[in-house]
């Protein structure tokens, strides 16, 4: 595995991961975002449905908290999740956590973190752990880490802990991945910690540098843990210290806004947990990420979605609506102005569901509690997403990152 890049402007890295997968055969393009799975399957969507979609990322993300109680199946299975899940020709990322779930805190010890599957908490040592990531056989996986230091108000005392026990789960993961067989092909990332302190989050990054690691993940980011300009600050910093041909990978980030803001720190890999939660809202993506190719005829773009139907545009401010649920960068397809809307969900929008049907039928699926709703949201929610991260390489190799910014926001 090794990220060619081609560009580096004002900090964002456009690029290619290349040689990934046991044949070595994959890439993937950077800024972009891996393929979000729920027990190794696209959450509402069948393999068929998945597939009506363009660009589909080459790597798709499992995680260990979904798959920890199906430990002994896998094992027993011997062939991996991949081929148990029907997942051909894909390349596989095993994170610790799924980020679109929120985990109880204060259940990790000097020895173990702990995880929830649909059975309640599994504890989980270094040994236990490495078994589980031997049984899915990723082509790529993070290190056991201490990340319950992302919530405010954590003490230095804390943090420093977490950055300790992170590195020495390190050590012992590369120990059990050197002997361990299915793993012999695969890549281990290295997790940096170090919640909200500079001083920490640079001791974690120096020393998981030193270790012979593929990769890193960046923990303790979430959206709901800090501000934005700190998260940025932390992150450009920290980037400073990782070598520049291995990718780093955000955990817990996915609103748009906040991904221009970690790529101009130096981000390369997102998840795409993202359009499942705007799903799960009953919303669609609806925000605008085109740039008028002639700079001087901006002015006279054809007015967005958001324009069109007297909504508030995607702001950096959250909605003034009463529902702090709700993204500035979605629309509620539950409301009932829409009963009567028989325009797509997004005008222009090429998916599926956009060329298909109208935001009446997906508020009608949606109100009866249908399924069928689900599946089309999110499928247009996931076409949305994959052409934002598409047109954000695109502006970064044109030189139009600050156009493309003030599109997405509506500056």
């Amino acid at each position: 595995m090794q990220l060619e890049l081609s560009r580096v402007v004002q900090g964002c890295r456009l690029g290619v991961l290349t040689g990934l997968g046991k044949s070595g055969q994959h890439s993937l393009e950077v800024p972009g975002c891996l393929l979000y799975t729920r027990c190794a399957t696209v959450p509402h969507l069948t393999q068929d449905t998945l597939h009506t979609l363009r660009d589909l990322p080459s790597v798709t993300q499992v995680s260990v908290d979904c798959l920890a109680e199906h430990h002994e199946v896998l094992e027993e299975f011997k062939e991996g999740v991949r081929k148990f899940a029907g997942l051909h020709d894909t390349v596989l990322f095993c994170s610790l956590h799924d980020s679109a779930n929120t985990s109880p805190a204060g259940h990790i010890t000097n020895k173990t973190v702990s995880v929830w599957g649909s059975g309640g908490r599994i504890e989980l040592t270094v040994a236990r752990f490495m078994a589980i990531q031997a049984a899915v056989q990723p082509d790529c996986y993070q290190s056991m880490a201490d990340g319950e230091t992302w919530q405010a108000g954590t003490s230095r005392k804390r943090v420093r802990k977490a950055v300790d026990r992170t590195l020495a789960h390190l050590d012992e993961c590369l120990v059990l991945h050197q002997k361990t067989q299915e793993l012999k092909q695969a890549e281990i990332f290295g997790v940096v910690e170090g919640g909200d302190i500079m001083e920490e989050r640079l001791r974690s990054a120096r020393e998981t540098v030193k270790r012979p690691v593929g990769g890193f993940v960046l923990d303790g980011f979430h959206s709901a843990a800090m501000d934005q300009d700190v998260r940025a600050q932390l992150i450009k910093a920290t980037s400073a210290e990782l070598p520049q041909e291995k990718p780093r990978l955000v955990l817990g980030v996915g609103r748009p806004d906040e991904v221009i803001s970690c790529v101009e720190a130096g981000v390369d890999l997102f998840e795409s947990f993202f359009p499942f939660q705007v799903t799960e809202r009953g919303c669609a993506l609806s925000f605008n990420y085109t740039i008028d190719p002639d700079p001087e005829t901006a002015g006279t773009s054809t007015p967005t979605v958001l324009e069109f139907n007297g909504e508030m545009p995607a702001v950096k401010k959250p909605n003034s609506n009463g529902d702090e649920n709700i993204m500035p960068f979605e629309m509620n397809l539950k409301d009932k102005r829409y009963q009567d809307d028989f325009r797509p969900l997004v005008e222009g929008c090429g998916c599926y569901c956009c060329k298909k049907h109208m935001r009446a039928y997906v508020h009608h699926l949606l109100v009866t509690n249908e399924l069928l709703g689900g599946v089309l949201l999110m499928l247009h929610n996931m076409a949305h997403y994959l052409g934002f991260f598409k047109a954000l390489r695109e502006a970064i190799a044109s030189d139009r990152l600050q156009d493309f910014k003030n599109r997405v926001l509506h500056c």
